[in-house]
């Protein structure tokens, strides 16, 4: 019985990685598509003024970077820290500007813009905890190798 329970796990869990994989290539092909208005949203951002032109330029380039990690078993796990760390900063990011600022700017590209704010938290905590839950068990894979 618990071979069929690590058998179904494992299975879950490649299916959340290669939906964040997924996620991150559709936010960089959303924003790169649009460039140019990605990067006037990012310069609207009361944090994010100053520096929009190398975040435009960094943020999709970083998303596509750690979905072609989280293809591979080998660099899998090191992508699902740089997925979590992403995720966490664009969820900090919305609170920040939805509780400390007058402006709320909407970089987000494709379907995601049509999220409301509380939406695009829940959608964020949920990947947040995909990730959580592949590094735990990308984890415990490496310490049973």
């Amino acid at each position: 019985m618990k071979l069929k329970w690590d058998i179904l796990r494992n299975y879950f869990v490649e299916i959340g990685i290669y939906l964040c994989a997924f996620l991150f290539v559709y936010a960089a092909v959303s924003k790169l598509m649009d460039f140019e208005t990605f990067e006037t949203q990012l310069g609207q951002s009361p944090l994010l003024s100053a520096y929009a032109k190398p975040v435009a330029i960094g943020v999709p380039l970083l998303e596509l970077l750690i979905s072609f990690f989280l293809m591979f078993k080998r660099t899998r796990r090191i992508a699902l820290y740089g997925f979590f760390a992403m995720m966490v900063m664009f969820t900090t990011y919305i609170v920040i500007i939805l509780n400390f600022t007058d402006f709320v700017p909407c970089s987000c590209g494709g379907v995601l813009e049509a999220l409301g704010w509380k939406e695009h938290l829940i959608f964020n905590s949920l990947f947040i905890g995909v990730a959580l839950i592949g590094i735990f068990v990308e984890k415990e894979a490496e310490t049973y190798k």
